[in-house]
């Protein structure tokens, strides 16, 4: 400092004015870099610089992060290398909306598009994948609709699917199609199903007694049991909108236990969502002891009915004032750790159930940990939380303390694997243009771009002042 003001003492106002204009330009420029540097890789340059190659020369020591647990807490597994971490995988949406009664209505009424071009790209290709198979040749109708499920417009769908029916009064796909995108209410949707599974049944049970002849055959039976599980599947969820809940659930059940392999289209988080209507806790429970495994992939349903579980146990009598006082009791810091487990696997759902973010009509494909599958959450979920007293007010008082549990989420987890930087994109393309994307985390903006900005302000502010008045101000300096 004494070195600095000698030297300021010595100028004149021409070159003090000079000095100044030229610090101000070059602290703008180092302020542009940091921030473009930060907007690219989510870092700070001169904080990135300073920890990798300024610290070990002074002696620092860099602290490896801990390597992540996988999927829990219990496993005690750990991942080595980033390499094997799962990819961003697009998930078929659980409970996904009927293209006709709702997702159409929902544009009638609001002049808004629900869905993407996108989404509903994915949706063709699981049609294809579901409904056809290599044998749809033998029979006329089933050549129509597999020309039907490529084609983009819904009106030429809809039109090949009447034609199939002409030429197969039996064929279940057509009837799959109409129910789905031409039935403008649940109760036609649910009338073209039921003619669906009457027809899917038949070819079932034909093709379970020829299914050993020969591969096609083999085929056609997995494209035929395919169509069966989506159809009982869409009736249960008829029944579940139309409000014959119990019905609903003894359909899913049966279904879960009739086709047991077929776990990976999650049918019990429709059952999960039925029995939360009824309030069945107890059987909720017993369902997620089945499938809240580290076997299985997790989702926001699993995790946030968990919490919601152990949540309820206490929600009713808590209170942050008294816990702060007392201490949390076992039963409540099993709740605390049950909401964070959760928020470490989906953090976008808080700000839905809290009411902080709007809700818009859920994608027909999620992804899990993004703000897709949050939407999907929250949006028939949210009634469950608000039915049991305390639940929201507990989730809202702890929920950020996993952010200070995790301060680098993309680098290491505590109980699952690091959060995967990829979901903004995928979720971009899976959600509407009118939804603002929620992103995590969150980045703010570090120390470094505060003080570039700040030292940049008072460089021009000096700057400005030198020009205006510079007598006056190679005076101060001196002095």
């Amino acid at each position: 400092l004494l070195t600095v003001t000698v030297f300021l003492s010595t100028l004149t106002p021409k070159f003090y004015f000079a000095l100044t204009v030229t610090s101000s330009f070059i602290s703008g420029l180092i302020f542009v870099f940091e921030w473009w540097h930060f907007r690219k890789y989510g870092t700070s340059f001169i904080e990135q610089v300073s920890v990798s190659h300024l610290r070990p020369l002074i002696g620092g020591v860099e602290n490896s992060p801990a390597a992540p647990v996988t999927f829990s807490a219990s496993s005690g597994e750990s991942e080595t290398t980033r390499q094997n971490l799962p990819e961003c995988k697009v998930w078929r949406n659980p409970l996904n909306l009927f293209r006709g009664a709702e997702y159409s209505r929902y544009m009638w009424v609001t002049g808004k598009e629900p869905l993407t071009y996108y989404d509903m790209n994915l949706s063709a290709q699981d049609h294809q994948n579901f409904f056809t198979c290599d044998t749809d040749a033998l029979r006329p109708s089933d050549t129509v609709m597999q020309k039907a499920w490529r084609e983009r417009n819904p009106q030429a769908r809809i039109k090949a699917a009447y034609q199939a029916l002409e030429l197969n009064n039996d064929c279940a796909t057509a009837y799959v199609l109409l129910a789905e995108e031409e039935a403008t209410t649940i109760v036609d949707a649910e009338k073209y199903f039921k003619q669906a599974l009457k027809a899917g049944e038949t070819i079932y049970r034909k093709s379970q007694n020829c299914h050993s002849q020969s591969p096609q055959h083999e085929a056609q039976l997995r494209r035929d049991t395919n169509v069966l599980v989506y159809v009982k599947r869409r009736l249960a969820m008829c029944a579940r909108k139309l409000g014959r809940i119990r019905e609903a659930v003894k359909i899913m059940r049966d279904l879960m236990k009739e086709f047991p392999l077929l776990s990976m289209l999650n049918i019990h988080e429709n059952l999960l969502e039925a029995l939360l209507e009824l309030q069945a806790y107890a059987d909720v429970q017993a369902v997620l002891a089945k499938y809240d495994d580290i076997s299985l992939p997790k989702s926001a349903a699993i995790c946030y009915t968990a919490a919601l579980l152990k949540a309820r146990a206490v929600s009713e009598r808590f209170s942050p004032e008294t816990a702060s006082k007392r201490g949390l009791s076992t039963a409540e810091i099993n709740a605390v750790e049950a909401i964070h487990r959760a928020v470490e696997f989906n953090p976008h759902v808080p700000k839905y159930l809290l009411e902080m973010k709007s809700l818009v009509l859920p994608p027909e494909h999620i992804l899990k940990r993004g703000d897709s599958e949050a939407v999907a959450y929250a949006f028939f979920h949210l009634q469950h939380w608000k039915r049991i007293e305390g639940a929201l007010n507990l989730l809202h008082c702890t929920w950020e303390g996993t952010f200070r549990m995790i301060p680098y989420p993309l680098e290491k987890g505590h109980l699952f694997y690091p959060y995967p930087s990829c979901t903004e994109t995928a979720d971009r393309e899976l959600l509407p243009t009118f939804h603002e994307v929620s992103v995590y985390p969150q980045k703010e903006l570090p120390f470094f771009i505060h003080f570039t900005a700040g030292l940049c302000s008072f460089s021009a502010m000096l700057a400005l002042l030198t020009h205006q008045f510079p007598e006056l101000m190679v005076v101060f300096a001196k002095a």
